[in-house]
């Protein structure tokens, strides 16, 4: 996508990443906002009805941002044109964990420690309102301006998918992201306090894992709560080389389409921290109002008015025809109740196990040219599969002893490569440095054994 094009009025700036979904594009605002813009690969939404269940998704996102759950990437809105599906969001979407830790250096154990409470307590909300992400790992965790984390691409995964992903598979990737930012990010006593927490979120749960991380926070370094290294490491990174990618034409303005209709009152309310710290989110009948007043929160009034004027539409056409209105009430009932059993039917078809992805060969190209001073390799990692849909594990070793975290990249089925990038920034004078990068392959493979291929490249800096 070309610097400065345009998507519904927002500015693409150049600077992308690419996700299981498509490729994210940091963009501005029309009213000068920093903002993201993800352009979905077409295969992932060509499934039927993908475009209604990415709707829901992020309806449900807007509902609970309205709500007071800060801690996911806002959406701006849906649309699409010529063919193609575009999500934009309000704050930025780049950079993520994952950018931060293939970016050498790193903040500090207290940064790890910040974000990881901050996704708990932002998972632990969603499960309370009945939701899951999904697809929780190092790329879908954002980190914003001030240092806070947000989760980004939540359940846009299983909407393209038609999945239903359980809690234990947010849990699990918790404790993923909780070890490998204690194998980056820490060591000594706060590596072993994330190893804990993530023994603690297998064993018991993401409110055992938060817990037993602000148990141990004294192992932490003091002052870790302001975000300082964090920050300071966010503009090291937006400072660094980055990125872009090839031009590709933009549709016409007038053809682009919201997604997005309306937004009508949803059913969602939040209720006061409990003693332990969850944030609970109820939904539908039956919530006792917490206000003193009795009033509830915006968005329980909102609902109770929709109710009443429901009730107050039934009240209306009954009056006349009280038999008439029962029997059709009774007839719409069933018809309903057939329409539910012929959806779980499909989706349970749909959510059949296919082919499981495994890996075939990994190869690993690196820069031609010898880099000058203050230069950033790009070395790509090109992994064939037997086109089938699951998790890659992996991990990228660098000769220079630098530590980066194993990573997960969910594929999707009929694609038979991946590419894995690594940027690797090497500053400082030197004749003539040699650094080589290896991409080891963890799991699954066709063989049932790691797969690996490395590639190198030159350095040299001479100052006179």
């Amino acid at each position: 996508m070309q610097d400065g094009a345009t998507i519904s009025g927002y500015r693409l700036t150049g600077r992308t990443r690419i996700s299981e979904l498509g490729t994210w594009n940091d963009a501005i605002s029309p009213d000068g906002v920093p903002s993201g813009v993800l352009r979905f690969d077409p295969r992932a939404v060509a499934a039927p009805d993908a475009r209604e269940r990415l709707v829901s998704a992020v309806s449900a996102d807007r509902r609970l941002v309205r709500s007071g759950l800060s801690s996911l990437l806002p959406v701006a809105d849906l649309v699409t044109a010529r063919g193609e599906v575009w999500l934009i969001t309000s704050r930025r979407a780049i950079p993520t964990v994952a950018d931060l830790l293939a970016g050498g250096e790193g903040p500090d154990a207290g940064s790890a420690g910040t974000i990881l409470v901050e996704i708990a307590q932002a998972l632990l909300s969603l499960h309370a309102a009945g939701l899951t992400h999904g697809a929780l790992h190092p790329g879908t965790v954002v980190i914003a301006e001030d240092g806070s984390a947000m989760l980004a691409e939540r359940g846009l995964m299983a909407a393209v998918r038609g999945d239903s992903p359980p809690v234990e598979r947010d849990i699990a990737a918790w404790s993923a992201l909780a070890r490998g930012l204690s194998a980056s990010w820490a060591a000594g006593d706060a590596a072993r306090l994330f190893d804990r927490a993530a023994a603690a979120a297998s064993a018991g749960g993401l409110t055992a894992a938060r817990d037993t991380l602000l148990a141990g926070r004294d192992v932490l370094p003091p002052g870790f709560t302001t975000r300082d290294r964090l920050v300071q490491t966010l503009h090291r990174w937006y400072a660094a080389d980055v990125p872009t990618s090839p031009a590709s034409p933009v549709p016409d303005p007038g053809e682009i389409v919201t997604l997005l209709h309306a937004d009508r009152a949803g059913s969602v309310r939040t209720a006061p921290p409990t003693p332990d710290g969850d944030v609970m989110m109820r939904f539908g009948p039956g919530v006792p109002t917490e206000d003193p007043d009795g009033s509830g929160s915006t968005a329980e009034r909102i609902w109770r008015s929709g109710q009443d004027q429901l009730a107050t539409l039934h009240g209306q056409g009954s009056r006349g025809t009280p038999r008439r209105g029962r029997r059709r009430a009774t007839a719409w009932a069933g018809t309903i109740l057939l329409a539910v059993l012929i959806a779980a039917g499909i989706l349970w078809l749909r959510q059949s196990p296919g082919l499981a992805v495994a890996v075939e060969k990994v190869d690993v190209r690196g820069p031609k040219k010898a880099l000058s001073c203050d230069g950033t390799a790009t070395i790509v990692g090109v992994v064939t599969t037997n086109g089938g849909e699951g998790s890659i594990r992996y991990v990228w070793l660098r000769s220079d002893g630098q530590k980066l975290a194993e990573q997960e990249l969910r594929v999707l089925s009929g694609s038979t490569s991946v590419e894995l990038p690594l940027h690797w920034k090497v500053s400082g004078e030197s004749s003539g440095f040699k650094g080589t990068a290896t991409l080891r392959v963890l799991s699954p493979t066709t063989s049932g054994k790691a797969l690996q291929g490395k590639a190198s490249f030159s350095y040299k800096c001479q100052v006179h």
